[in-house]
């Protein structure tokens, strides 16, 4: 019955691409021209963050200057695509103006992207969270909602209240370098850190751009028992 209605509304209302509005075969899926601009950050990447990589000279040597100099929260980052003008609609249509539509293509390229997190196995599944006065503002948590579609695809559950942002700060994008670990410092909080003792934990964001708020996520679980943290984003930012 529900193949039938799907079909139905599908002749009605059929699935549009994201970015042009071109009609598509699937609602997790661009038109040909739009995905041909997409830019996936395939391999080589930096074995530890994920960061692409212009050389490969061997496997022994895939890490990128900063993870051979400076001690990481992380186990592995990941991220699926470069956040360019290109994918930069198709997030922040989701993001600040409910096109709730393509949370399914998101959370298919994370699953793509999260394969080496995955295959060493995760516990969990936790969302970046909002402070809520900004949840209140947005209505609707991007990282959040990104998750419950991810963990139908793999089956890892999601906890959507241990991981809480305690403190107000100012967006990410309006500070520098060092702005953004001073505002960012201190704002979350463990709830419950029982549930997390000794568990993979994956957190989810729609983009990594400094890395400075999933840094100081990881910080927060792992002081609180978690065993590993991974991260993986919709996009990365690349210089």
């Amino acid at each position: 019955m529900l193949k039938w209605l799907k079909i139905f509304f599908n002749l009605i209302l059929p699935p549009r691409c994201p970015v042009c509005g071109k009609v598509v075969a699937n609602s997790d899926a661009l038109c040909p021209k739009c995905f041909a601009n997409i830019t996936f950050i395939s391999f080589p990447y930096c074995k530890k963050c994920g960061k692409p990589l212009e050389l490969f000279i061997s496997e022994d040597e895939l890490y990128c200057e900063d993870c051979l100099i400076k001690k990481s929260p992380f186990r592995f980052c990941r991220s699926a695509v470069v956040y360019d003008d290109f994918s930069k609609k198709i997030i922040l249509d989701f993001k600040f103006f409910d096109h709730l539509e393509n949370k399914k293509l998101l959370a298919k390229w994370l699953f793509m992207a999260g394969k080496d997190i995955f295959n060493e196995g995760v516990d969990y599944i936790i969302p970046v969270p909002l402070h809520y006065s900004r949840l209140f503002k947005r209505k609707y948590n991007q990282s959040a909602v990104l998750s419950a579609t991810l963990s139908k695809m793999c089956s890892i559950p999601v906890l959507y209240t241990t991981l809480k942002k305690v403190k107000k700060t100012l967006p990410q994008v309006h500070c520098s370098g060092k702005q953004r670990l001073k505002n960012i410092k201190g704002a979350f909080q463990v709830i419950n850190p029982d549930s997390i003792k000794d568990k993979r934990i994956v957190l989810i964001d729609d983009v990594y751009t400094t890395g400075s708020t999933l840094r100081e996520c990881a910080k927060v679980l792992i002081r609180a028992g978690a065993k590993s943290v991974d991260t993986l984003t919709v996009a990365r930012v690349c210089d």
